[in-house]
């Protein structure tokens, strides 16, 4: 099975090497875990270690800021950008607020899939982000069809031939891995992020085609960006429900 490895510090080591080429994994966890940093640390080693073009699509936050974050961690993304590596795109949903229907809603989102998808096309992007699912399902009036039109956006995903990493923002507690209940049967495989003070901490709950860890390890947020030690391991019990 061909990998896309991830870059990401420890990660690899814990999933055979990478994740699975082609597949979309959904990175769940609550506020505060380091969802959008794996996520865009993902998008950036990728372009920079093993030159594969990624695109972040974003639903919060301003471009602007989320340059600035990465510069933080002494990113040079400017220099992947100038490349064509490198793009962040903020999904454009603020017609959502004034459809009168389920079909306009549908109609809206796909609008915004069809540039996704042309950006794909036009730098040849690997890596795919979509930052956060949760966002999304929050911009949908209509709570009976939000888990349909949710289930078929990140089903639509997998048809750009990305590695594709969705976040999702849960309640936290260590058996939530999505804030619907949509997204973690749509993704081939799910990781799971957790900050129960002083730890954090990873736990790969599935990922498909893979022998992956079965254990929780701690990790940090450096001024490199995430660093798992993947040689270390927590116990369930110190995880609070």
């Amino acid at each position: 099975m061909d990998r896309v490895k991830t870059g990401i510090s420890g990660l690899d080591y814990l999933i055979e090497g990478g994740i699975p080429m082609g597949s979309s994994v959904l990175i769940s966890g609550g506020s505060g875990t380091g969802k959008t940093i794996l996520a865009t640390q993902y998008i950036y080693e990728g372009a920079k270690k093993f030159g594969e073009p990624g695109l972040m699509v974003t639903l919060e936050g301003n471009i602007k800021n989320i340059s600035w974050n990465m510069e933080n961690f002494n990113w040079d993304i400017k220099a992947l950008q100038d490349k064509n590596l490198m793009k962040i795109y903020r999904l454009n949903l603020d017609s959502l607020r004034y459809a009168k229907s389920v079909d306009e809603q549908v109609e809206y989102i796909n609008k915004e899939l069809e540039t996704i998808s042309e950006m794909v096309k036009d730098m040849g992007a690997m890596r795919l982000v979509v930052d956060s699912t949760t966002a999304l399902g929050v911009w949908i009036k209509q709570d009976s069809s939000m888990r349909g039109i949710l289930y078929r956006f990140t089903n639509a995903l997998k048809d750009f031939g990305c590695t594709t990493l969705m976040t999702s923002e849960t309640r936290g507690s260590r058996n939530d891995f999505s804030a619907f209940g949509v997204e973690e049967f749509v993704a081939d495989s799910v990781i799971a992020l957790y900050f129960i003070s002083p730890n954090r901490s990873i736990f790969i709950r599935k990922m498909r085609g893979t022998n992956h860890s079965k254990k929780i390890h701690p990790f940090e947020i450096t001024g490199n960006g995430i660093e798992i030690k993947f040689k270390d391991e927590l116990m369930w019990q110190s995880m609070k429900e």
